[in-house]
């Protein structure tokens, strides 16, 4: 049942993309905060990647080279499989969500309509737990060596992760500290990619060979879009399930690209260093170096970094969406409800009352009553979408200044 939901919104999903895109080709794509290019994709980066990035690929590549234990596995090899998990053609789906609530969604309030504001928060609120707990899950395996034993969840680990939460719910308090985390969080990301290259010893030439790895993803990528086995389609959940969230946050921020540019800026420019960051990586596992002491505390220290970075905006949004914000309800309310929200339901992630696919298959049914509701109510108006709402506003010359 569930991977019959799943494809069918997978399906759904790209069939709107190209819609979109032979629909709005030329439209300009402005939000009601414009930013530089680089800022806009600093922030759609790290707030539409987690620790996942982090902590998942050393303990996946393993599992994806064992093509005896699973043999779907062996149509490419595990740097190519780690990368269509994570990479290109999957950023598809914030590219939908980011035009819709750049260009549609001012003219549909299809969000709005209490409902589904309600259902939507509840979606987003559910997905940052799901952080928290991944976060939680995997501090052991890192910190192996620093805390613990490596299997081992003692109260150390939950006490990191309140931490992280709180810090991040501190954070959602001002916009400043979500743009100025987000550029701080991708610089500390290629500081620990170079530093992780320099330490192997690997070269240009062992970078730029394990890199040509990927290609068996591009010549394969259709065996991408269908889950591949329930771990692919617990990724494709995982990516349903921030689609919505992220695309909402940040549509605020494009500044005048064209449809077509949006798709293949967040179809490239994320997917560079994901495959930097991964090669360097497989580099690694295959030649069995050591992961630990300064490595794994760098790692660590950017996994902490990207967690807080992917809370604060999605609380961000979910209080503002909710008029739950600090102003309205005083910091310490605000501090209090969030963190004790949070950390809540991340012990029901951890205990198994909740599950990812489950938030996924909420989110599919969103982008249908979606697609039915403008069809039935908002199909004239959404026709004759010629522009974004925020383009007459726009001041190119004032972007790189004011932001």
């Amino acid at each position: 049942m569930l991977t019959t939901i799943l494809s069918v919104g997978i399906l759904l999903a790209f069939a709107l993309i190209a819609f979109c895109l032979i629909k709005w080709w030329g439209v300009r794509n402005v939000g009601v905060t414009p930013v530089h290019l680089f800022t806009f994709i600093a922030i759609l980066f790290t707030s539409g990647l987690d620790v996942g990035l982090i902590m998942f690929p050393l303990t996946e590549f393993p599992v994806y080279a064992d093509t005896a234990a699973a043999p779907e596995y062996g149509f490419a090899n595990p740097l190519a499989i780690e990368f269509g998990f994570w990479g290109f053609l999957i950023w598809g789906f914030y590219f939908l969500t980011a035009f819709y609530f750049c260009v549609i969604e001012p003219r549909v309030g299809f969000f709005e309509i209490p409902v589904v504001k309600l259902i939507n928060n509840i979606v987003i609120l559910g997905t940052c737990a799901f952080t928290g707990y991944l976060f939680l899950t995997y501090l052991p395996f890192y910190a192996t060596g620093i805390i613990g034993d490596g299997e081992t969840l003692s109260w150390h680990f939950y006490a990191i992760v309140f931490l992280t939460i709180a810090l991040a719910t501190y954070s959602s308090t001002d916009i400043k500290y979500v743009r100025v985390l987000s550029l701080a969080s991708t610089w500390l990301f290629f500081a620990l990619i170079a530093g992780m290259w320099a330490a192997a010893a690997m070269g240009f030439d062992g970078l730029l060979g394990t890199m040509g790895l990927v290609g068996e993803y591009f010549t394969n990528i259709d065996k991408f879009v269908l889950p591949i086995n329930d771990y692919h389609q617990f990724y494709l959940f995982w990516w349903f399930a921030w689609s919505i969230m992220i695309g909402q946050f940040t549509s605020r921020f494009v500044g005048g690209l064209k449809t077509w540019q949006v798709l293949l800026a967040l179809l490239i420019f994320p997917s560079i260093p994901l495959l930097v960051w991964f090669s360097v990586l497989h580099y690694y596992w295959a030649n069995e170096l050591a992961t630990g002491g300064l490595i794994a505390i760098s790692m660590l220290v950017v996994g902490v970094t990207f967690v807080i970075n992917s809370l604060d905006s999605l609380i961000r949004l979910y209080t503002d969406n909710l008029n739950l914000t600090s102003e309205r309800l005083g910091k310490p309310v605000y501090l209090l409800l969030n963190i004790l929200a949070l950390f809540g339901l991340v012990i029901l992630f951890k205990s198994g009352w909740m599950q990812i696919e489950w938030i996924g298959s909420i989110v599919i049914g969103i982008y249908f009553a979606c697609v039915f509701y403008i069809a039935f109510f908002k199909r004239k108006e959404v026709m004759a979408i010629t522009s974004s709402p925020e383009d007459r506003n726009l001041d190119f010359h004032k972007i790189e200044t004011t932001h």
